[in-house]
This record gives structure tokens, C-alpha cells and sequence, in this order.
């Protein structure tokens, strides 16, 4: 009987030993892709803190600023007169609305050096899809496909 039972415990220390592995894989994952919205201003703020954490910051991106090295990109986000340098390596290009004056969100690691080191790059679609101001004139194309307000029904009324 005792074989049997020492058979049982080394199958229960097994078990024991693989809910402990996944369950410390299921919280480091859950850790490491964590991340915080921050502002620029929140950022400055916390300090030697910020550097601790994963961090999404977002700003528009300074006309004149983005320089591109091969997959590098190296830029400056700004918010309410706050300035972050960041330097963007990741495994995809960045998105074709990403250019001057658009607003960009970054997600990585602020370093030591005061540079925002972003793994990640989110650019806000075109404002051509915005609703139209007050004032601006509609393209030709859509004018003439909308439809006129007097019918042939309410004429012959």
C-alpha cells in the first residue's frame, strides 16, 4: 500500500509543480504586457517611476521632426507645450498617416536618457474624415450625387 501511496505523491508534487510554473508564466505575461496611459506632463512627473513601466503616450507629432533610418524612426510628440523625443523600433513600418502635425500614440518604455523608446506606433486617421467646418464648401463630386430638393412627385402636387 505504501508504494501506491508514494506513487500518488510523486503524481500530486508533479502536478503541484505545473500549476506553479503556468500560474507564474500567467502572471509575468500579464505583467510584462501591461501597459499605462500616460500624458507628457505625466510622464515628466513621475519621474524615475516612469521608467519602471510600460507606457502609452500620445501627442502630435512636431512638423520637421520625424528623421527615418531604415526601420528606426526618430521623432517629437507634443502636448499643451510639452515636448517628448522618441525613437520608435518596431517589427512594422509606421502607418501612412503618420507624417508631420498628426496625432501619433506610442507605446513602450521611457529610458533614463529622456527619450521615449517605442516599440509600438498608432497614428489617428486623416481629419478628411472629420465631419466639415462651418463654411467649407463640399467637393463637386459629392454635390452633384446628392439628391435635388424639389421632386417630379411634388410638382405635379
Amino acid at each position: 500500500m505504501s508504494a501506491q501511496r508514494n506513487k500518488y505523491l510523486q503524481f500530486g508534487a508533479a502536478i503541484a509543480i505545473i500549476v506553479v510554473t503556468l500560474s507564474y508564466l500567467a502572471y509575468t505575461g500579464v505583467e510584462e504586457s501591461k501597459s499605462y496611459y500616460v500624458t507628457i506632463a505625466e510622464l515628466r512627473q513621475q519621474g524615475d517611476k516612469a521608467q519602471e513601466k510600460r507606457l502609452r503616450v500620445a501627442g502630435n507629432v512636431l512638423p520637421g521632426s520625424i528623421k527615418r533610418q531604415g526601420t528606426t524612426v526618430e521623432f517629437v510628440l507634443v502636448e499643451n507645450e510639452e515636448h517628448l523625443p522618441v525613437i520608435y523600433k518596431g517589427t512594422e513600418a509606421p502607418p501612412d498617416t503618420f507624417k508631420d502635425d498628426s496625432q501619433a500614440l506610442v507605446e513602450g518604455r521611457f529610458q533614463s536618457d529622456g527619450v521615449f523608446h517605442a516599440n509600438h506606433l498608432q497614428a489617428k486617421c486623416a481629419s478628411k474624415y472629420a465631419p466639415k467646418k462651418d463654411g467649407e464648401a463640399e467637393s463637386p463630386a459629392k454635390t452633384s450625387a446628392a439628391p435635388s430638393s424639389t421632386s417630379s412627385t411634388s410638382k405635379s402636387k
